[in-house]
C-alpha cells in the first residue's frame, strides 16, 4: 500500500471542506481533501452567502466569483405567505419588495439604516453554483482535491492522524499521514461516528423533504421575484424558495413521521401534484430533478476539537437553514482554525493556540443553532414570525455575519468597564471584528479589512506613528489610519469607531479580529508589543 504525507487532511468536499482548502492555501499550507461523491453538490441547499463570509472570500480573491454565482438570485427579495404561490403573489410587485429590501437593511422595523461596516455586499449564491467555483480555484492554486474517494479508516496518536483511503471508481486503497484532520463531513459525520463522540442540543425539530424541480416561471415572476413563500395548502406545508427566478426552483414539503409517513410516500409522481397545487397551476410542466429527505435539527457536537482530529461545519454544529447561518458558520468556522494550523505547522506558535477553536467556535455555532432553532415552528418549518419583532432583531446582526465576540487564550480582555455592544459587535474591542474604513493606500482605494495578511497587523491612530515602528521592529505589518497616514482617510472618524485616542492601536489576528487593543501610546510601546504577541501565540 502506498503511503503519502500532508499537513491536514481534509474529509468533506462541501462549501467547508472546499473553503478550508483555499483558506490553508491562502496561508501556505498543503492539504489533501478527500469526497466520497463524484462530484459537487446539485442541491441548491444554502442560498446566502453573508457580508461576513464574502469578506472572507474577498481576502482570497473570490468576491467577484462569488457574486456571479448568485447574479440570477440577487433580485429575490421577500418572504411571501398563501395557501398557493398565486394568492401570495396577487398583490405583491416591485414596490412591495423594494419595501422588504428596505426593512431588511434596517436591521427590521425602524432601525437606523446599516451603518458602512464593510467594503463587500452579500451574495445570494447557492450551493450547487458557488461550489464548483470553489473547486476550480482550488485546483488551480495547486490544491489536491480527490473526489469519488473515501475515508475507510483513521487512527491518531500524540504526533498525528494515520487514515486510510479508497479510490472508489478503482477500489485502490492508499494510506495517508497527517498532523492534523478536519472533519468537514456533514451532518452526520462518519468522523464523529467512528471516534464515538456525542452531540447535544434539541435533536429533531421536524421532518421534511427537499424537492428540486425545474418549471418555467419566468413570465409569471418578472418584476415579482421572491426569496421564499410559505405555502399552506390544505393537501401540504411548505416551503417554496427560488434559486434562479425563471426555472429552478425547490420546495421544502413536511411530511409526517408521527402519522406513519416515510419519504417513499412521497414519490416524484405525487410531489408533482403537490407542486401543482401548492403553485396554483394544475396544468404546468413540472419536472421533479430530485426529492432528498432531510431533517431540521439541532445537533452540537461536544467538542469541535479531539486530539489532532477538529470538526467544521454542520459536523460540528447541524442547524435549520432559517437564518442562512448553516454554510455560513461552517466557513467561519475553517478560516478561524486555517490560521491556527498555520501558525503551529510554521513554529510561529505554542499547539496550545489550536485549542482556542472549540474555545471561540463553539459558543458561536451553539447559539447560531438555538436562533435557527427559534424561528422553526412545531413542523420544523420556517416561521413568519421569525422575520420580524424581536428574535430578528436580536438576531440580525449573526444573520450579516457579525454580532460575537470572542473570548479566549488568544484574545487579550480589557479590564476596563465597556459599554454595551452595538447590534454587530463592531466597536474595537478584543474578540471583535475589526471596525472597516475606506481610504487610499499605495494610490489604490482600499478597505482597512484589505490591510490584513496573513499575519498580525497593527492600525494605528493618527498620531500612532510609534506604534508602527514598534510592530515593524518586531517583524509585524502596521499601519497609521490618518488624512496623511498609511490608509489616507479622509477624517478621523475610525478612531471612534475602534475606541482609541489618536496614540492607540489595535492589533489584528489574521483573521481580522482584534487580538489586543491599546488605547493610547505607553512609554515603551516594542517590548510591550513583544510580551503581547507572545501571549497571543500561547507562548506564555
Amino acid at each position: 500500500m502506498s503511503q503519502e504525507n500532508v499537513p491536514v487532511l481534509i474529509v468533506g468536499g462541501g462549501i467547508v471542506g472546499l473553503s478550508a482548502s483555499l483558506f490553508l492555501q491562502h496561508h501556505g499550507i498543503g492539504s489533501l481533501l478527500v469526497e466520497r461523491h463524484a462530484g459537487t453538490s446539485i442541491h441548491p441547499r444554502s442560498r446566502g452567502v453573508n457580508i461576513r463570509t464574502m469578506e472572507l472570500y474577498r481576502e482570497i480573491g473570490l468576491e467577484a466569483e462569488v457574486q456571479r454565482a448568485g447574479a440570477l438570485l440577487n433580485p429575490a427579495m421577500g418572504i411571501l405567505k398563501g395557501s398557493t404561490l398565486t394568492e401570495a403573489l396577487k398583490d405583491f410587485g416591485p414596490e412591495q419588495r423594494e419595501a422588504m429590501r428596505a426593512a431588511m437593511l434596517k436591521g427590521s422595523g425602524g432601525g437606523a439604516p446599516l451603518p458602512d461596516i464593510s467594503p463587500v455586499t452579500a451574495s445570494r449564491s447557492t450551493q450547487d453554483l458557488l461550489e464548483p467555483e470553489l473547486l476550480a480555484a482550488a485546483r488551480q492554486r495547486g490544491g489536491d482535491l480527490r473526489f469519488s474517494t473515501e475515508l475507510v479508516s483513521f487512527e491518531q496518536d500524540k504526533d498525528g492522524v494515520t487514515a486510510i483511503i479508497r479510490d472508489r471508481v478503482s477500489g485502490k486503497e492508499s494510506q495517508v499521514r497527517a498532523t492534523y484532520m478536519l472533519a468537514a463531513d456533514g451532518a452526520n459525520s462518519p468522523v464523529r461516528s467512528k471516534m464515538g463522540i456525542a452531540t447535544t442540543g434539541k435533536g429533531v425539530l421536524g421532518h421534511l423533504l427537499n424537492v428540486l424541480f425545474e418549471a418555467d416561471l419566468t413570465d409569471f415572476i418578472r418584476g415579482r421575484e421572491f426569496s421564499m413563500c410559505l405555502i399552506d395548502h390544505p393537501e401540504m406545508r411548505g416551503l417554496l424558495t427560488s434559486i434562479n427566478n425563471t426555472d429552478r426552483w425547490v420546495c421544502h414539503i413536511v411530511y409526517h413521521v408521527e402519522k406513519g409517513e416515510t419519504p417513499a410516500d412521497y414519490p416524484p409522481e405525487r410531489c408533482r401534484d403537490l407542486l401543482h397545487s401548492a403553485l396554483g397551476m394544475p396544468n404546468l410542466d413540472i419536472n421533479i430533478k430530485s426529492v432528498l429527505p432531510w431533517d431540521c435539527a439541532v445537533r452540537i457536537t461536544d467538542g469541535f476539537q479531539h486530539g489532532r482530529v477538529f470538526f467544521a461545519g454542520d459536523a460540528a454544529h447541524q442547524m435549520p437553514p432559517w437564518g442562512g447561518q448553516g454554510a455560513n458558520s461552517g466557513i467561519a468556522d475553517v478560516h478561524n482554525l486555517a490560521w491556527k494550523l498555520a501558525a503551529v505547522l510554521k513554529g510561529q506558535s505554542d499547539p496550545s493556540l489550536l485549542n482556542t477553536y472549540d474555545i471561540e467556535r463553539r459558543p458561536v455555532g451553539t447559539l447560531a443553532a438555538e436562533e435557527s432553532a427559534e424561528a422553526a415552528g412545531e413542523d420544523g418549518l420556517f416561521t413568519m414570525s421569525s422575520v420580524s419583532g424581536e428574535l430578528f432583531k436580536r438576531r440580525f446582526g449573526r444573520i450579516m455575519g457579525f454580532g460575537y465576540q470572542y473570548d479566549s487564550r488568544a484574545i487579550i480582555s480589557e479590564e476596563r468597564e465597556l459599554p454595551e455592544q452595538n447590534i454587530l459587535s463592531i466597536d474595537g474591542r478584543p474578540g471583535t471584528h475589526v471596525p472597516h474604513v475606506w481610504g487610499e493606500h499605495e494610490g489604490q482605494r482600499v478597505s482597512s479589512l484589505d490591510l490584513l495578511g496573513r499575519g498580525f497587523v497593527l492600525l494605528a491612530g493618527a498620531e500612532g506613528a510609534s506604534w508602527c515602528e514598534a510592530a515593524r521592529a518586531l517583524g509585524l505589518a502596521a499601519y497609521r489610519i490618518a488624512p496623511d497616514g498609511d490608509l489616507v482617510v479622509a477624517d478621523t472618524d475610525w478612531q471612534q469607531d475602534a475606541d482609541i485616542s489618536a496614540t492607540g492601536a489595535l492589533l489584528v489576528r489574521p483573521d481580522g479580529f482584534v487580538a489586543w487593543r491599546s488605547i493610547e501610546l505607553i512609554a515603551e510601546p516594542q517590548p510591550a508589543l513583544a510580551s503581547v504577541m507572545a501571549r497571543l501565540l500561547c507562548k506564555e
